[in-house]
Formats: C-alpha cells, sequence, structure tokens
C-alpha cells in the first residue's frame, strides 16, 4: 500500500519538477551555447500585412483598439485591418463600421461559431501576405509591429510571437502570480528560440505567413498553437520576439482567470492530439522533445494530480509525516479557496492571494482534462474580459 501510494504521489511530481524546473534548466544549458537571434534591419520594402482582431461584443475596448492600431509605426498602404465580429449582440459591429473611413473593415459571422472558425472565415478577405493576429483587450505598442515583422525576412520563420508583458494593480488583485508565471514563460521561449524554434505562439500578438493560416482547423482547436504545428510541418519554424511587446492586463479577479485556463487548455489538448505525430522524435527531433516538455508535460501534471491526492490520503493512514502534509496541504485548499473566490477589484490579502491564485490554476487544469476525456470541446469562444 505505501509503495502504491508514493507512486500515486511521485508521478505528478515528477512532471511538474521536469516541465517546470528540469526543462527549462537544459534550455537554459544549451542556449549558453548558442547565438543570440540575429537582429534584422529595416527591409527595403515592408511586407503586406493583415491585422485580424477576432471580437465578440467588445464594444467596452473596440474603439481605443482600433485607435491603438490605427497608430501603430507601419506604412499604411501595405496594412489591411479586419475585425472578425461572431455574431455580436451589442455595438461592436456599429463602432467597427464607423471606422470603415479609415480603411477598417468588418467581417460579421451569420451566427456564433466560435473563434477558430471565425479565423477559419477571414482567410478568404486577408489580402496580406503575413497576417497579424491580436485580441480586442490587448494593447501593441506603438513600436512593436515592425520588429515582429522583420524576423520574417529569414525565409525559415513561419510564424513570430510577440511578448507578452501583464501589467494590473497588484494590490488589488487576487490573481497576481499570472504575471510571475507570464515572464516565466517569455523566458522559455526566448531560450526555445536560441534552440531553433518555440512550440507554441502567445494568442494575444502574434504573425503568421499567410499559407499556414489558409489551413482550416476544426473549430475546437487553438489556431496560434496550431499554426506554428502546422509551420513546422512544412518545415518553418516559429520564433518569439523580444522587442515586440504586448500590454496584456491581468484579468481583474481569479474567477475570470480560471474560466480562461479551462477554456485554453481544452482547446490545447485537443489541438495537440490533433497533431500528435509531431511528438515523434525520430521525425521532428528536438522539436518533437521540447513539444512533449513544453506542453505534454505540463498538462499531465493536471490529470495526474488527483492520483496525488488519493495517494496521499492511503499514505497518511500509515505514516505520520505524511500525516501532516495533508492536514498542510487541505490549510492550503481552504485558503486558496477563499482567494479564488475573492471579489474582483478588492485587495487580497497576502495569506489568499497566492493559495488562491494555485488551486484556481490546479482545479482548472483537472477540469480541462474531465472535459476532454468526456469529449467535450470548447467551441462557442466567450472572450476573456480585462480592465480597461
Amino acid at each position: 500500500m505505501i509503495t502504491l501510494a508514493l507512486i500515486l504521489i511521485a508521478a505528478p511530481v515528477a512532471c511538474f519538477v521536469y516541465a517546470y524546473a528540469i526543462y527549462p534548466a537544459a534550455l537554459w544549458i544549451a542556449a549558453s551555447f548558442r547565438p543570440r537571434p540575429r537582429e534584422w534591419p529595416d527591409p527595403p520594402e515592408w511586407p503586406s500585412i493583415t491585422i485580424i482582431i477576432p471580437a465578440y461584443n467588445e464594444e467596452r475596448v473596440i474603439a481605443a483598439t482600433l485607435d491603438a492600431l490605427l497608430a501603430i509605426d507601419y506604412p499604411a498602404e501595405r496594412r489591411q485591418i479586419v475585425v472578425v465580429s461572431d455574431a455580436s449582440t451589442d455595438r461592436t459591429d456599429a463602432i467597427v463600421a464607423s471606422y470603415a473611413a479609415r480603411g477598417v473593415e468588418l467581417l460579421r459571422m451569420p451566427q456564433r461559431s466560435g473563434k477558430s472558425a471565425a479565423e477559419n472565415a477571414v482567410a478568404a478577405v486577408c489580402r496580406g501576405d503575413i497576417l497579424v493576429n491580436t485580441d480586442a483587450s490587448i494593447r501593441i505598442q506603438r513600436h512593436s509591429l515592425k520588429p515582429l515583422l522583420r524576423v520574417f525576412q529569414d525565409p525559415t520563420v513561419g510564424v513570430a510571437s510577440g511578448r507578452d508583458v501583464s501589467v494590473g494593480d497588484e494590490r488589488a488583485e487576487a490573481n497576481a502570480g499570472e504575471s510571475r508565471y507570464v515572464g516565466y514563460e517569455m523566458w522559455v521561449r526566448a531560450m526555445e528560440t536560441r534552440l531553433g524554434s518555440i512550440v507554441g505562439a502567445s494568442g494575444c500578438f502574434y504573425a503568421i505567413r499567410k499559407q499556414f493560416h489558409d489551413t482550416q482547423l476544426p473549430p475546437a482547436l487553438v489556431r496560434d498553437f496550431a499554426g506554428v504545428l502546422i509551420a513546422r510541418e512544412h518545415g518553418y519554424r516559429a520564433v518569439s520576439v523580444d522587442a515586440a511587446t504586448a500590454v496584456v492586463p491581468r484579468t481583474s479577479s481569479l474567477q475570470v482567470e480560471y474560466r480562461r485556463k479551462i477554456r485554453t487548455m481544452v482547446g490545447g489538448i485537443h489541438t495537440l492530439w490533433y497533431k500528435r505525430h509531431l511528438m515523434n522524435p525520430f521525425r521532428y527531433g528536438g522539436f518533437a522533445l521540447m513539444l512533449v516538455s513544453h506542453k505534454l508535460c505540463r498538462w499531465l501534471f493536471y490529470l495526474l494530480l488527483p492520483a496525488a491526492a488519493l495517494g496521499l490520503v492511503l499514505l497518511a493512514a500509515r505514516v505520520p509525516l505524511a500525516a501532516l502534509l495533508l492536514a498542510a496541504a487541505l490549510v492550503a485548499l481552504a485558503l486558496g479557496v477563499v482567494g479564488m473566490r475573492w471579489p474582483a477589484g478588492r485587495r487580497v490579502p497576502a495569506l489568499f492571494a497566492l493559495p488562491g491564485f494555485i488551486v484556481a490554476s490546479n482545479v482548472a487544469g483537472m477540469l480541462a482534462w474531465l472535459k476532454v476525456l468526456r469529449g467535450e470541446r470548447a467551441v462557442v469562444w466567450e472572450p476573456t474580459r480585462r480592465p480597461l
């Protein structure tokens, strides 16, 4: 019984330690022997681009987003902006239509079909050689577009991902841990870039060659992840561009972040399964190993976490130290539940903030697996509402 309990506990711990410590350490060591990514000069002629903004009921932010995009440092004659409205029911469409004289185009879906379906539909109207995907609630900084586009002078690059900068009032929010996690994730992508390719782009801000975006995807898949995998299938790589920054306001509460994590992880797991042949190291080499390490092992942790809880309960009945650990875990869980349910916009005491973030992340991960195993697919899309 003790042996079984130890195995149940060790399995998710091993996944966690490998994915979040051993793999990044190996990346850092390997990357230290590789040169930094080349800094490309401005091209003789900037590529034609289409900026795509999927939107559903974004009347609160869409005008400010379009104003910011129109002010970005990029030749206007080489830029197309298309807002894809997923059958919005508020004033989103009317606001976007008011920008028609400034070159903004509106594509309205006839009915709600989800973000991936909207991105499938927009391919028919895109005129740019490079497509830039962003969210309605994200602010691409004025200087950030050109660095993202410069790297496409490298003929091996199929996807370029921007760097998320998570911002918010840490004194008032329970999910301050989101900023630290985003910073960690951006560092991992920088190391992967030095070794050849990242395995997933930032859905907030990334660019992709049109021929890879034109691939029609099942509506339940995540295009920013799938786009990288499609490019790799065709022999191209994806890179992270540190100078291409996008300001990402943190969600106002852990409950919002909790729902976002479930949705994105369900889509991510389905996408990985759809392109599972890319995890074959005999065919895809280091990329396959990075894909398993960065994506699969992280997600397997949540699948195995209930087994660890069972193992700890079994062990606590026979080992006093395990009983103490179980008691400590239950206390942390109680603190986390309080932090997770803390009202949005109110200052969260430090005692509850970090446990709340940890509990919300882990519960969301386990529920995402439950949905996947039950065959549920997150097709209809509810955008993450972020503070202005």
